[in-house]
């Protein structure tokens, strides 16, 4: 069997100052074991994983871990570090170390090892074996699972084996290639050869004399705040008239979807079975997730929801005492989570209607208001930014291929020929518009979402709508979804007879949440809106000379700040909202251009400085600098974003500068653009193109030199220092930042 770490992926000595180190010398094992065939790739593919966002987890614990072309098989290499390392964790260095790499496009196996890792990460007897292993050999069988079973398991092991397999599982972390593990998995949670802890199946027994469940329960997850051999002891004991447990089902999930969402699992599983309450937990993590069965939710005395992202489905757990909290929470506290929801039940505090959106549970994770209305506004910004990009290009080619006069062009459902180009061009241009149509009700529809999940869609697509009808543009869509969310949130807020809970979702919410929002929006804050956003049209248009380009540099350290985050994402809604119309003016064109110029500066700049001066990048950075070339040209601003993760004081500043530059030269230019995204693509739709590119190269050449020069200041003394320190890591081709 080709197992997932063996002996000589062990080191229980390890002596790295740096994660890079670290990562350098299990990378090497995998290599001499023949697990790798690309040291380099492997490491490039790793550093790109960790600029992502840091994999240190509480409690002294490192996963760094990615998806790589460069692995024969999935593999994981475990280190105990003398001297703990740091990979990012708000509690400090990790000393207990695994490098996780599945081979590209095994989505499955990686999310599986990763998810099944965490959960027996919050085992503290599981973290104690590997601190204290002696030999590698231990430390390897006890990582594979192949301790013996807890008496109290083997029995429930044995019948999980009999039974009829669940549904579809991925490989579990004894596994290899489709092999089941030989032992049974250490902590509780994780019985031999079960079914990954990704995957939610259906509870089991929960109701005396329920047949159907019993015959469940060895498939059942062994979480479930009971060890098989007790839950399948539980149908006896509530026939002989003992009283019932409190079932609770509980749904976790966090922004990536692998550690954390487990590991609150896990711990809430923990805690539960030592309150005497039964548990089913639905992780809905990236590898996706299971439902609940519904005759669970329904048996169900409370719910916990752990998240913090939003909950997928939250409305099935409607009318049921419910406690709403951050991910952390569940795993640092989940104790008084259990405690708490029993409480709520117990004074018959239940929800109305759907459950809020988790961006609308004050407190959930400490957010502010003005970090929700962030989240809200987000949320509505990335559903519209599709309808923007096929709208906005299919009309550009419109254009580019019939004239600015293709406007004008009777309605294709009338006349089309498939010999003219005209009627193409024409066709290309209704199309487009009937996409940008979209794009105010959308903003305004998924800002509602972010606010109030599902019930805000209706009253925030018609308030979007009327936006649009009324002509208050951009400027309209942000009111109207924000007026659609308010007004669901107040709703849900009402108490209502439980006889008609079941309607409130579909029939009351949609229909009182439209009517006031349409009133609003048509009669009282529509119209001064409606006039703003004319205004600043006609002050776009109007915009020449120094006020041009200033607003051109303003744009551009925008687009630069964050490299595509929330800032850059408000200068982008700004410049497609501009040109979201059928005939936008040439200020709008202008604005659109000059926010796409500098858009491309950060990534190609970056690109540039890897070559001119290599010796200032480690190797990840360089292999990153090769693939910024292209996301550059693509427009595509996030390709910068490991550099700025490694070297945030440097990088970042010498983008905006770039950024400032290529944007006010844009503005000053004259350039225009009608396509909302392609970068050099769509270079043959742009006003005065040739010196568009010149902007491009001017700022991308402004920030090269600036991030070189800034680079190249740290002083010789602390490179040569570092690599005196380091001499082995550097042989062994380890990277080792500049």
């Amino acid at each position: 069997m080709n197992q997932l770490i063996n002996t000589d992926l062990v080191v229980l000595d390890l002596s790295a100052p740096t994660k890079d180190a670290a990562v350098g010398a299990l990378a090497e094992r995998m290599a001499a074991a023949g697990r790798a065939t690309d040291l380099d790739g492997l490491l490039a593919d790793v550093a790109a994983r960790e600029a992502q966002m840091p994999t240190g987890l509480e409690g002294g614990i490192g996963i760094p871990h990615c998806r790589t072309a460069h692995v024969t098989a999935p593999t994981l290499a475990f280190a105990r570090a003398a001297t703990p390392v740091d990979f990012g964790a708000p509690d400090g260095p990790a000393d207990l170390i695994f490098l996780i790499a599945a081979p590209d496009g095994a989505d499955g196996d990686h999310l599986s090892i990763l998810s099944t890792l965490a959960r027996r990460l919050m085992d503290p007897d599981f973290t104690e074996a590997l601190r204290t292993a002696t030999d590698p050999a231990a430390a390897a069988d006890l990582i594979r699972g192949a301790d013996a079973s807890p008496p109290a398991e083997e029995a429930a092991a044995e019948a999980a084996e009999d039974a009829e397999p669940g549904p579809a599982t991925t490989a579990s972390l004894a596994a290899g290639e489709g092999d089941r593990a030989p032992g049974a998995a250490a902590g509780a949670g994780a019985a031999s050869g079960a079914a990954p802890a990704d995957t939610v199946k259906t509870p089991g027994t929960r109701h005396a004399g329920d047949a159907e469940a019993t015959a469940r329960t060895a498939d059942a997850p062994t979480g479930g705040g009971k060890r098989p051999a007790e839950a399948a002891a539980a149908p006896a004991e509530g026939a002989a008239g003992g009283p019932e447990p409190f079932r609770i089902v509980a749904v976790t999930s966090c922004p990536t979807g692998i550690a954390h969402t487990y590991m609150a699992a896990e711990s809430l599983e923990r805690a539960a079975a030592e309150a005497g309450a039964e548990i089913v937990v639905e992780t809905q993590g990236s590898a996706g997730f299971e439902r609940l069965d519904p005759a669970t939710i329904a048996a169900a005395d409370g719910v916990i929801l752990a998240h913090d992202v939003e909950v997928r489905e939250q409305e099935r757990f409607a009318g049921k005492p419910t406690v709403d909290v951050g991910v952390k929470a569940a795993i640092n506290r989940p104790g008084e989570l259990v405690a708490e929801v029993r409480g709520r039940a117990s004074r018959g505090e239940t929800t109305a209607g759907a459950p809020a959106a988790p961006m609308d549970a004050a407190g959930s994770s400490g957010d502010g208001y003005g970090t929700r209305l962030r989240k809200w506004l987000m949320t509505g910004v990335s559903y519209m930014v599709p309808f923007v990009a096929a709208g906005g290009l299919l009309i550009a080619l419109a254009f580019a291929l019939g004239g600015y006069e293709i406007n004008e062009a009777p309605s294709v459902a009338e006349h089309f020929s498939w010999t003219e180009a005209e009627s193409w061009a024409a066709l290309l241009f209704q199309t487009g518009g009937l996409a940008f149509g979209f794009l105010i009700p959308v903003l305004a529809g998924y800002i509602a979402y972010g606010m109030a999940d599902r019930p805000g869609l209706v009253p925030g697509f018609v308030g979007g709508a009327v936006a649009g009808t009324i002509e208050a543009g951009f400027l309209g869509g942000l009111a109207a979804g924000l007026l659609a969310g308010a007004v669901v949130m107040a709703v849900q807020r009402v108490r209502v007879p439980a006889v008609l809970r079941g309607i409130m979702p579909v029939v009351v919410i949609p229909l009182v949440s439209s009517a006031v929002v349409g009133v609003l929006m048509f009669v009282v804050v529509g119209k001064p809106i409606a006039s703003a956003q004319r205004a600043m049209t006609d002050w776009l248009g109007g915009l020449t000379g120094a006020n041009a380009v200033l607003l051109g540099a303003l744009l551009g350290l925008m687009m630069c700040f964050d490299l595509g985050g929330p800032v850059n994402k408000v200068a982008y809604a700004f410049a497609t909202g501009g040109i979201a119309t059928a005939d936008p003016g040439q200020g709008s064109l202008k604005v659109m251009a000059a926010v796409m110029a500098a858009g491309m500066v950060p990534p190609l700049a970056m690109a540039l400085a890897t070559t001119v001066r290599s010796k200032l990048f480690d190797r990840a950075e360089r292999e990153n600098g090769k693939a910024a070339w292209v996301l550059g040209a693509s427009f595509i601003t996030e390709g910068a974003i490991p550099f700025a993760a490694a070297d945030p004081l440097r990088v970042i500043p010498s983008a905006m500068a770039g950024g400032a530059v290529t944007g006010a030269l844009s503005m000053a230019f004259g350039s225009t653009l009608r396509a909302p995204h392609g970068g050099v693509f769509v270079v043959p739709l742009i006003g005065q193109p040739l010196l568009y590119l010149l902007a491009v190269a001017v700022g991308t050449a402004v920030s090269t030199v600036l991030v070189v020069v800034l680079k190249g200041t740290r002083g010789a003394a602390r490179r040569t220092s570092g690599a005196q320190a380091r001499p082995a890591e550097q042989e062994a081709g380890v990277p080792v930042a500049a």
